[in-house]
């Protein structure tokens, strides 16, 4: 299979129809299926799925019992997924199908990991780009991930980085998450991005601020690290400053009055149990990081390998005759 098309349904028993439709126009001539992934929709998309799968030999459907959430669809459908490039595209048609053939194109010519789309205006609701625009910057400095990248929901992926993807077994998926953990080698490219044709976003406060804690505390150790810095530094700060009210008091250069005597014990203080907040963090965070069942390096050939492989079966074959030979000559 060449191309896999991965779309997580959501109240879309409008749109998912006419969708599917234009991808068997825009893709005809190519060998790919379309996973539909129904996260628990409570309307008709169920049934519209049912039908599409039955209509369709290259479509397959997966539903839900509930609703998961958008990342566990999409996890879902990637496990399901065989092509060599993998495509996961919404339901609402703000990206239009024929844009798959760009991701594909530029993932072929620039040898790319992971294709992301990227849009001259976006058309989502405000609140949406706040979201997306926080997520951004919170994935910059907590993934590592290019300044510059946006990390949109319309992406290509390849069939190796999905292998190392689904490897994942927690409940809280963030796909970008698990992307940079596989591979730096990650490319865009600009792509139309159109009105939503029916309906309004499924993205909530509630939803943005879940997102957002799954961020920040499920896919780095940043927020620990920050205790341990914050806590190290007022540790030394104070330490430094409680030797010079010593010294300042041993040589009675100074008057150290009481409360700022109780304003250095409560700095030391809070200072070394941030300190030693940090370093027991370090500890479960290398535990949960070791725990998240992802591996802890992905090869992307072995070349030599390969080579030794080839020469040990050729060399196989080549004594198989001799081989047979050998009950005659005992």
């Amino acid at each position: 299979m060449d191309l896999s098309i991965v779309i997580p349904v959501y109240n879309s028993e409008h749109t998912i129809s006419p969708l599917v439709e234009r991808l068997h126009t825009c893709l005809a001539g190519r060998a790919f299926e379309v996973i539909l992934v129904n996260d628990g929709s409570p309307d008709r998309s169920e049934s519209v799925c049912r039908q599409l799968a039955a209509a369709y030999k290259s479509v397959q459907f997966i539903s839900l019992r509930r609703n998961f959430g958008e990342f566990n669809a999409v996890l879902c459908g990637l496990n399901h997924a065989s092509g060599q490039h993998v495509v996961i595209i919404d339901d609402d048609f703000q990206n239009p199908p024929e844009s798959i053939l760009t991701l594909v194109e530029t993932a072929d010519m620039g040898g790319y990991d992971v294709v992301y789309s990227r849009y001259e205006e976006k058309q989502h609701h405000w609140f949406r780009n706040l979201g997306s625009g926080l997520v951004n910057w919170l994935t910059t400095y907590s993934l590592g991930k290019p300044r510059e990248l946006y990390l949109s929901s319309f992406k290509l992926i390849r069939r190796e980085i999905v292998s190392e993807i689904i490897r994942y077994r927690g409940p809280y998926p963030y796909i970008d998450g698990l992307i940079f953990r596989v591979t730096r080698h990650v490319g865009s490219v600009v792509v139309p991005h159109n009105t939503r044709q029916e309906g309004r976003s499924n993205y909530t406060a509630r939803k943005l601020i879940a997102l957002f804690l799954n961020v920040f505390i499920g896919y780095s150790l940043w927020p620990v690290r920050i205790f341990t810095v914050v806590g190290a530094g007022l540790f030394l700060t104070s330490l430094l400053a409680g030797l010079g009210l010593l010294a300042g008091s041993i040589c009675e250069l100074i008057d150290v009055p009481n409360w700022i005597i109780l304003l250095w014990a409560i700095a030391f203080a809070t200072g070394l149990l941030l300190l030693c907040l940090g370093v027991l963090g370090e500890y479960v965070g290398k535990l949960f990081m070791a725990y998240s069942g992802l591996p802890p390096y992905v090869e992307k050939r072995n070349w030599p390998e390969t080579v030794s492989r080839a020469v040990s079966q050729s060399s196989l074959l080549f004594l198989l005759p001799l081989l047979s030979h050998l009950p005659r000559c005992l």
